[in-house]
Protein backbone atom coordinates (compact mmCIF):
# COMPACT_ATOMS: atom_id res chain seq x y z
CA UNK A 1 0.00 0.00 0.00
CA UNK A 2 2.94 2.36 0.38
CA UNK A 3 3.62 2.47 -3.35
CA UNK A 4 -0.11 2.63 -4.10
CA UNK A 5 -0.46 5.79 -2.02
CA UNK A 6 2.42 7.33 -3.98
CA UNK A 7 0.86 6.35 -7.31
CA UNK A 8 -2.50 7.90 -6.52
CA UNK A 9 -1.01 10.88 -4.61
CA UNK A 10 -2.54 10.11 -1.23
CA UNK A 11 -0.26 11.97 1.19
CA UNK A 12 0.08 11.94 4.98
CA UNK A 13 -1.42 15.42 5.12
CA UNK A 14 -4.59 14.14 3.46
CA UNK A 15 -4.78 11.21 5.87
CA UNK A 16 -4.12 13.00 9.13
CA UNK A 17 -5.05 16.62 8.45
CA UNK A 18 -8.77 15.88 8.64
CA UNK A 19 -10.21 15.91 12.16
CA UNK A 20 -13.88 15.56 11.24
CA UNK A 21 -15.97 12.73 12.66
CA UNK A 22 -15.04 9.31 11.17
CA UNK A 23 -17.42 7.93 8.57
CA UNK A 24 -18.65 4.36 8.25
CA UNK A 25 -17.63 2.01 5.44
CA UNK A 26 -19.47 -1.26 4.86
CA UNK A 27 -17.67 -4.26 3.38
CA UNK A 28 -19.57 -7.28 2.02
CA UNK A 29 -16.98 -10.03 1.69
CA UNK A 30 -15.52 -13.05 3.49
CA UNK A 31 -15.51 -11.35 6.89
CA UNK A 32 -12.70 -9.67 8.78
CA UNK A 33 -10.01 -10.82 11.19
CA UNK A 34 -9.25 -9.18 14.51
CA UNK A 35 -6.09 -7.66 13.06
CA UNK A 36 -4.33 -4.96 15.13
CA UNK A 37 -4.62 -2.50 12.22
CA UNK A 38 -8.41 -2.37 12.78
CA UNK A 39 -8.27 -1.86 16.55
CA UNK A 40 -11.52 -0.42 17.99
CA UNK A 41 -12.93 0.39 14.52
CA UNK A 42 -15.00 -2.70 13.66
CA UNK A 43 -18.34 -1.37 14.89
CA UNK A 44 -20.57 -4.20 13.65
CA UNK A 45 -20.27 -7.67 12.15
CA UNK A 46 -22.94 -9.95 10.72
CA UNK A 47 -22.31 -13.50 9.50
CA UNK A 48 -24.88 -14.46 6.85
CA UNK A 49 -23.38 -17.90 6.23
CA UNK A 50 -22.73 -19.53 9.60
CA UNK A 51 -24.44 -17.14 12.03
CA UNK A 52 -21.34 -16.83 14.17
CA UNK A 53 -21.22 -13.87 16.51
CA UNK A 54 -17.48 -13.48 16.88
CA UNK A 55 -15.54 -11.61 14.22
CA UNK A 56 -13.69 -13.92 11.82
CA UNK A 57 -12.45 -14.38 8.27
CA UNK A 58 -11.85 -17.96 7.11
CA UNK A 59 -10.57 -16.83 3.71
CA UNK A 60 -8.42 -13.74 4.19
CA UNK A 61 -9.92 -11.91 1.22
CA UNK A 62 -12.17 -9.63 3.25
CA UNK A 63 -9.41 -8.75 5.72
CA UNK A 64 -7.06 -7.81 2.90
CA UNK A 65 -9.78 -5.68 1.29
CA UNK A 66 -10.55 -3.91 4.57
CA UNK A 67 -6.85 -3.22 5.06
CA UNK A 68 -6.71 -1.55 1.65
CA UNK A 69 -9.62 0.66 2.63
CA UNK A 70 -8.58 1.65 6.10
CA UNK A 71 -6.01 -0.43 7.96
CA UNK A 72 -3.93 1.98 10.07
CA UNK A 73 -0.64 0.20 9.36
CA UNK A 74 0.42 0.06 13.00
CA UNK A 75 2.14 -3.31 12.50
CA UNK A 76 4.33 -1.78 9.77
CA UNK A 77 5.04 1.61 11.29
CA UNK A 78 2.42 3.05 8.95
CA UNK A 79 3.99 1.73 5.75
CA UNK A 80 1.08 -0.50 4.78
CA UNK A 81 -1.80 1.62 6.01
CA UNK A 82 -4.88 1.89 3.84
CA UNK A 83 -6.32 4.89 2.05
CA UNK A 84 -8.55 6.03 4.93
CA UNK A 85 -7.13 4.68 8.20
CA UNK A 86 -9.65 6.60 10.32
CA UNK A 87 -12.87 5.05 9.04
CA UNK A 88 -15.16 2.71 10.98
CA UNK A 89 -16.01 -0.72 9.56
CA UNK A 90 -19.38 -2.44 9.21
CA UNK A 91 -18.69 -5.98 8.00
CA UNK A 92 -21.09 -8.45 6.41
CA UNK A 93 -19.77 -11.96 5.78
CA UNK A 94 -21.50 -13.08 2.58
CA UNK A 95 -18.73 -15.23 1.05
CA UNK A 96 -17.30 -18.56 2.22
CA UNK A 97 -13.71 -19.64 2.84
CA UNK A 98 -13.15 -20.03 -0.91
CA UNK A 99 -14.45 -16.56 -1.64
CA UNK A 100 -17.61 -18.00 -3.18
CA UNK A 101 -21.15 -16.94 -2.41
CA UNK A 102 -24.64 -16.65 -3.76
CA UNK A 103 -26.92 -13.83 -4.70
CA UNK A 104 -29.30 -14.57 -1.82
CA UNK A 105 -26.65 -13.84 0.83
CA UNK A 106 -25.44 -10.77 -1.05
CA UNK A 107 -29.00 -9.44 -1.08
CA UNK A 108 -29.39 -10.14 2.65
CA UNK A 109 -26.09 -8.40 3.32
CA UNK A 110 -27.02 -5.29 1.39
CA UNK A 111 -30.46 -5.15 3.04
CA UNK A 112 -28.74 -5.25 6.44
CA UNK A 113 -26.30 -2.51 5.47
CA UNK A 114 -29.16 -0.23 4.44
CA UNK A 115 -30.98 -0.98 7.69
CA UNK A 116 -28.05 0.08 9.85
CA UNK A 117 -26.65 2.81 7.57
CA UNK A 118 -27.95 5.70 9.66
CA UNK A 119 -26.75 4.18 12.93
CA UNK A 120 -23.17 3.86 11.70
CA UNK A 121 -23.11 6.80 9.27
CA UNK A 122 -22.30 4.48 6.36
CA UNK A 123 -21.35 6.49 3.28
CA UNK A 124 -19.72 3.82 1.08
CA UNK A 125 -20.26 0.09 0.50
CA UNK A 126 -17.41 -2.01 -0.90
CA UNK A 127 -18.26 -5.10 -2.97
CA UNK A 128 -15.01 -6.67 -4.17
CA UNK A 129 -16.65 -9.64 -5.81
CA UNK A 130 -18.15 -10.15 -9.22
CA UNK A 131 -21.90 -10.69 -9.31
CA UNK A 132 -22.26 -12.95 -12.33
CA UNK A 133 -25.21 -13.64 -14.58
CA UNK A 134 -27.70 -15.81 -12.78
CA UNK A 135 -30.90 -17.70 -13.46
CA UNK A 136 -32.30 -16.31 -10.21
CA UNK A 137 -33.93 -13.36 -11.92
CA UNK A 138 -35.99 -12.32 -8.90
CA UNK A 139 -32.92 -12.14 -6.68
CA UNK A 140 -31.00 -10.18 -9.31
CA UNK A 141 -33.93 -7.78 -9.62
CA UNK A 142 -33.97 -7.34 -5.83
CA UNK A 143 -30.22 -6.71 -5.81
CA UNK A 144 -30.56 -3.99 -8.41
CA UNK A 145 -33.46 -2.46 -6.46
CA UNK A 146 -31.24 -2.26 -3.39
CA UNK A 147 -28.48 -0.63 -5.43
CA UNK A 148 -30.95 2.02 -6.56
CA UNK A 149 -32.17 2.52 -2.99
CA UNK A 150 -28.61 3.00 -1.76
CA UNK A 151 -28.01 5.59 -4.48
CA UNK A 152 -31.16 7.51 -3.50
CA UNK A 153 -30.03 7.48 0.13
CA UNK A 154 -26.58 8.81 -0.84
CA UNK A 155 -24.77 5.60 0.04
CA UNK A 156 -22.25 4.94 -2.70
CA UNK A 157 -21.65 1.35 -3.85
CA UNK A 158 -18.14 0.70 -5.18
CA UNK A 159 -17.79 -2.65 -6.94
CA UNK A 160 -15.13 -4.62 -8.74
CA UNK A 161 -15.05 -4.74 -12.54
CA UNK A 162 -14.20 -8.43 -12.12
CA UNK A 163 -11.33 -10.54 -13.40
CA UNK A 164 -12.92 -11.94 -16.57
CA UNK A 165 -11.21 -9.64 -19.09
CA UNK A 166 -9.86 -8.70 -21.49
CA UNK A 167 -12.73 -9.60 -23.82
CA UNK A 168 -15.25 -6.81 -24.42
CA UNK A 169 -18.28 -6.52 -22.14
CA UNK A 170 -16.64 -8.72 -19.48
CA UNK A 171 -17.58 -6.45 -16.58
CA UNK A 172 -19.38 -7.87 -13.59
CA UNK A 173 -23.10 -7.19 -14.28
CA UNK A 174 -23.37 -5.22 -11.04
CA UNK A 175 -20.77 -2.77 -12.32
CA UNK A 176 -22.47 -2.03 -15.64
CA UNK A 177 -25.05 0.40 -14.27
CA UNK A 178 -24.84 4.15 -13.79
CA UNK A 179 -25.60 4.09 -10.08
CA UNK A 180 -22.44 2.34 -8.92
CA UNK A 181 -18.73 3.03 -9.24
CA UNK A 182 -17.12 0.10 -11.03
CA UNK A 183 -13.36 -0.19 -10.63
CA UNK A 184 -10.90 -1.86 -12.96
CA UNK A 185 -7.24 -2.61 -12.37
CA UNK A 186 -4.34 -0.67 -13.86
CA UNK A 187 -0.89 -0.27 -12.33
CA UNK A 188 0.25 2.60 -14.52
CA UNK A 189 3.93 2.32 -15.41
CA UNK A 190 4.86 0.46 -12.24
CA UNK A 191 4.77 -3.09 -13.65
CA UNK A 192 5.35 -2.45 -17.35
CA UNK A 193 7.80 -5.36 -17.66
CA UNK A 194 5.97 -7.77 -15.39
CA UNK A 195 3.83 -10.62 -16.71
CA UNK A 196 0.45 -11.39 -15.24
CA UNK A 197 -0.48 -7.95 -13.95
CA UNK A 198 -4.15 -7.63 -13.12
CA UNK A 199 -4.80 -5.05 -15.84
CA UNK A 200 -4.47 -7.92 -18.33
CA UNK A 201 -7.53 -9.72 -16.95
CA UNK A 202 -9.44 -6.76 -15.51
CA UNK A 203 -13.06 -6.67 -16.68
CA UNK A 204 -13.73 -4.54 -19.76
CA UNK A 205 -16.58 -2.41 -21.00
CA UNK A 206 -18.48 -1.21 -22.80
CA UNK A 207 -21.71 -1.15 -20.84
CA UNK A 208 -25.16 -0.69 -22.38
CA UNK A 209 -25.78 2.03 -19.79
CA UNK A 210 -22.64 4.18 -19.68
CA UNK A 211 -20.25 5.80 -22.14
CA UNK A 212 -17.15 4.85 -20.18
CA UNK A 213 -16.94 1.64 -18.18
CA UNK A 214 -15.38 0.69 -15.85
CA UNK A 215 -15.76 4.12 -14.27
CA UNK A 216 -12.09 4.36 -13.31
CA UNK A 217 -9.07 2.24 -12.44
CA UNK A 218 -6.67 1.86 -9.53
CA UNK A 219 -3.56 -0.26 -8.83
CA UNK A 220 -4.30 -3.91 -8.12
CA UNK A 221 -1.17 -6.03 -8.62
CA UNK A 222 0.85 -7.31 -5.63
CA UNK A 223 -0.98 -5.10 -3.16
CA UNK A 224 0.36 -5.52 0.38
CA UNK A 225 -2.38 -5.39 3.01
CA UNK A 226 -3.58 -7.06 6.20
CA UNK A 227 -3.13 -10.80 6.64
CA UNK A 228 -6.07 -12.56 8.32
CA UNK A 229 -3.79 -15.40 9.45
CA UNK A 230 -1.67 -13.12 11.59
CA UNK A 231 -1.64 -13.92 15.29
CA UNK A 232 -0.44 -11.65 18.10
CA UNK A 233 -0.37 -14.47 20.65
CA UNK A 234 2.29 -17.04 21.41
CA UNK A 235 1.54 -18.88 18.14
CA UNK A 236 2.64 -16.16 15.75
CA UNK A 237 2.90 -18.20 12.59
CA UNK A 238 2.43 -15.60 9.85
CA UNK A 239 3.56 -12.09 9.02
CA UNK A 240 1.06 -9.23 9.53
CA UNK A 241 0.75 -8.45 5.81
CA UNK A 242 0.35 -10.36 2.58
CA UNK A 243 0.27 -9.64 -1.18
CA UNK A 244 -2.84 -10.16 -3.27
CA UNK A 245 -3.80 -9.10 -6.79
CA UNK A 246 -6.97 -8.42 -8.74
CA UNK A 247 -9.76 -5.92 -9.15
CA UNK A 248 -10.76 -6.95 -5.63
CA UNK A 249 -7.75 -4.94 -4.47
CA UNK A 250 -8.32 -2.00 -6.82
CA UNK A 251 -11.88 -1.53 -5.60
CA UNK A 252 -11.20 -0.79 -1.90
CA UNK A 253 -8.59 1.78 -2.90
CA UNK A 254 -11.37 3.77 -4.55
CA UNK A 255 -13.71 3.05 -1.63
CA UNK A 256 -11.18 4.51 0.81
CA UNK A 257 -10.76 7.60 -1.36
CA UNK A 258 -14.54 8.14 -1.53
CA UNK A 259 -14.74 7.87 2.26
CA UNK A 260 -11.94 10.44 2.61
CA UNK A 261 -13.88 12.80 0.36
CA UNK A 262 -17.05 12.49 2.41
CA UNK A 263 -15.23 12.93 5.70
CA UNK A 264 -13.55 16.10 4.43
CA UNK A 265 -16.57 17.79 2.85
CA UNK A 266 -19.52 16.14 4.63
CA UNK A 267 -22.33 14.04 3.21
CA UNK A 268 -23.10 14.67 -0.42
CA UNK A 269 -25.22 13.12 -3.11
CA UNK A 270 -23.84 10.03 -4.84
CA UNK A 271 -23.96 11.85 -8.16
CA UNK A 272 -21.59 14.46 -6.75
CA UNK A 273 -19.18 11.86 -5.36
CA UNK A 274 -19.15 10.06 -8.69
CA UNK A 275 -18.59 13.29 -10.60
CA UNK A 276 -15.63 14.20 -8.42
CA UNK A 277 -14.10 10.73 -8.70
CA UNK A 278 -14.25 10.51 -12.48
CA UNK A 279 -13.39 14.14 -13.28
CA UNK A 280 -10.32 14.07 -11.05
CA UNK A 281 -9.01 10.82 -12.58
CA UNK A 282 -5.80 10.85 -14.64
CA UNK A 283 -6.22 9.90 -18.29
CA UNK A 284 -3.85 7.01 -19.06
CA UNK A 285 -4.48 7.20 -22.81
CA UNK A 286 -5.97 3.72 -22.74
CA UNK A 287 -9.25 2.70 -24.38
CA UNK A 288 -12.34 3.79 -22.48
CA UNK A 289 -13.35 0.15 -22.20
CA UNK A 290 -10.18 -0.53 -20.20
CA UNK A 291 -9.55 2.60 -18.13
CA UNK A 292 -12.93 4.34 -18.02
CA UNK A 293 -12.21 7.94 -17.06
CA UNK A 294 -8.68 7.09 -15.91
CA UNK A 295 -6.58 6.44 -12.81
CA UNK A 296 -7.80 7.48 -9.36
CA UNK A 297 -5.95 10.55 -8.05
CA UNK A 298 -6.66 11.43 -4.43
CA UNK A 299 -4.90 14.79 -4.42
CA UNK A 300 -7.05 16.06 -7.28
CA UNK A 301 -10.14 14.42 -5.81
CA UNK A 302 -9.82 16.27 -2.51
CA UNK A 303 -8.90 19.58 -4.10
CA UNK A 304 -12.05 19.82 -6.24
CA UNK A 305 -14.47 22.40 -4.86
Amino acid sequence: MDRVRRQIECTDEMLFGNRNKPVGVAVLDTGIANHPDFKNRIVDFNDFLNNKRDIYDDSGHGTHVAGCIGGDGRMSGGKYRGIHPGCNFVIGKVLNSNGDGNLKDMVRGLEWVLQCAKKYDICVVNISVGVNDTNEKNLLKRMLELVEEAWRRNILIVCAAGNSGPKPMSLSPLGMGNHVISVGCHDGDYFRNKEGTCEIYSGRGPSPYAMKKPDLVAPGTDIVSCNAMYSTGNRRYQVPYIKKSGTSMSTPIVTGAAALLVQKYGRMECEEIKRRLIYSAIDLNEPWTKQGWGMLNVRRLLEII
